[in-house]
């Protein structure tokens, strides 16, 4: 299990390795709550499951789409915990073989790979491994959006600003541009929020 520190510590962008990115023409976009996307998610991870079997750690939906009455980007975030992420041979064929394409690769970044389907409404598979931080953050934040309202309501508003102040250049050209521009834009209220939420659950002092 993380520690205290290793679960609020906040990181910065780092290195990020392209392997298969290309342009697709999407454009960056806020959506009102849509059922489909826990079916989406739901379709997914009995895929995922039944291509990985044993070798699926963890499985779980996160971002925006997994909280009910949250507007949100139509792209269904998935966290997967594997055994180890750099042996990419023992995972990634096999999630290929479902759609999905190999993005870019985060080494620094708890060894983070993305994948993305890119059938709407989107997927991205965030692959990381055991007692990962970064799945615990992903899951509280989640959690503590779909039990308090004024927050959800606070995000909701940051993200639909930060949408309009990025939709002018945000298309995805294979880059992390214009989605890097997005989160920065607003993390000041995600960080107000996550200072909350780890304090309520004793993370910080």
């Amino acid at each position: 299990m993380p520690t205290p520190d290793e679960i609020t510590r906040h990181h910065d962008a780092t290195e990020v390795i392209w392997v298969d990115a290309h342009p697709t023409g999407w454009t960056l976009r806020i959506e009102e709550p849509d059922p489909a996307w826990t079916q989406r998610y739901d379709e997914q991870a009995a895929a995922i499951a039944a291509a990985l079997g044993e070798r699926l750690l963890h499985l779980q939906h996160v971002g925006s789409t997994s909280v009910p009455g949250l507007p949100a980007k139509p792209v269904v975030d998935i966290d997967l915990t594997v055994a180890d992420p750099t042996d990419e041979a023992a995972y990634v064929p096999d999630l290929e073989a479902l759609g999905y394409v190999h993005w870019f690769t985060e080494p620094a970044w708890h060894q983070h790979r993305l994948l993305k389907h890119l059938d709407e409404p989107r997927v991205h598979l965030h692959v990381f491994g055991p007692d990962c931080p970064e799945v615990v953050r992903h899951g509280m934040f989640r959690d503590w959006l779909r039990a308090h309202q004024e927050d959800r309501e606070r995000y909701a508003e940051a993200k639909r600003s930060a949408a309009a102040r990025t939709t002018a250049t945000g298309h995805d050209n294979g880059a992390v541009g214009f989605q890097m521009r997005y989160n920065q834009v607003k993390e000041p209220v995600v960080r107000e929020i996550y200072d909350r939420m780890f304090r309520a659950a004793g993370l910080l002092g």
